[in-house]
């Protein structure tokens, strides 16, 4: 289970992803830089960093070929591991996965922002600030500030309320991303001759544009793309019915193979 960021933590998938666990075994972890796995200097922390902690677990853990499922920025880490590793994976579920050539990154971006001064969210924020809770409750002020920061990433604005929140080491963040510049052209051709079975579901909604989903899938030989029509970059909240049913269909098939 490979976990959003870069610089996140595991803990905010676990209340949802976790449900898989009354079928398959799951493995979580903190990637490097990021909630219990910090280092002394996360500004040196590059992709490659995250695909070699990645095999090192692959070897701890005793699994000669590993089912990756990531979301967002784990998505696009899955695929960085089955570049350079493709003898070690046996399938891969790209949820919402982030763009990983092209402009779809600066897209995406670009649509968040938009979509964090939208009048919905405008208003969210005069409700938040005249509420009270600034001083009534200060934990769940702050909860809700967190709320609105990532209301961009949902359909549905006020869905944001549900969300788990979570904690961004940005020098890692941006540390990891500046190391993938350049890279897009050399993991394009590395990903056509991929020959590992590929579920990527992807909101209609979401501000990673579709189109990347859509090129995604057609450079990988063995993928088959799945578009979620009510969810934005939050499937698993959002649609998480239609998302689990995916899955789990998906990871049957490639466990009983």
């Amino acid at each position: 289970m490979l976990h959003g960021g870069p610089g996140a933590q595991h803990d905010y998938l676990f209340p949802t992803f976790g449900r898989l666990a009354d079928e398959f075994r799951l493995h979580f972890y903190d990637q490097r830089g990021g909630g219990r796995s910090q280092v002394s200097e996360p500004h040196k922390v590059g992709w490659r960093d995250h695909v070699t902690d990645l095999e090192a677990l692959r070897k701890k853990w005793e699994i000669d070929r590993l089912l990756l499922l990531g979301y967002s920025w784990g998505g696009l880490l899955a695929l960085l591991y089955a570049a350079e590793y493709p003898g070690n994976v046996g399938a891969l579920v790209l949820v919402a996965p982030a763009a990983g050539w092209g402009d779809y990154h600066r897209r995406f971006k670009e649509e968040f922002g938009r979509r964090g001064r939208a009048e919905a969210v405008r208003r969210m924020r005069e409700e938040l600030e005249t509420s009270g809770l600034k001083h009534s409750d200060p934990p769940l002020y702050k909860r809700r500030r967190f709320n609105l920061s990532v209301a961009g990433y949902y359909m549905n604005p006020e869905d944001a309320y549900s969300s788990e929140t979570f904690v961004v080491q940005l020098q890692a963040q941006q540390a990891t991303w500046a190391s993938l510049r350049g890279h897009g052209p050399e993991l394009k051709s590395r990903l056509r001759g991929l020959q590992i079975p590929t579920l990527i579901l992807h909101g209609r909604h979401d501000p990673i544009p579709l189109a990347w989903a859509e090129e995604l899938a057609s450079v990988l030989p063995v993928a088959r793309l799945v578009v979620l029509e009510n969810s934005a970059h939050v499937p698993h909240m959002e649609e998480p019915e239609r998302l689990f049913w995916e899955v789990r269909g998906f990871l049957r098939e490639q466990t009983e193979t």
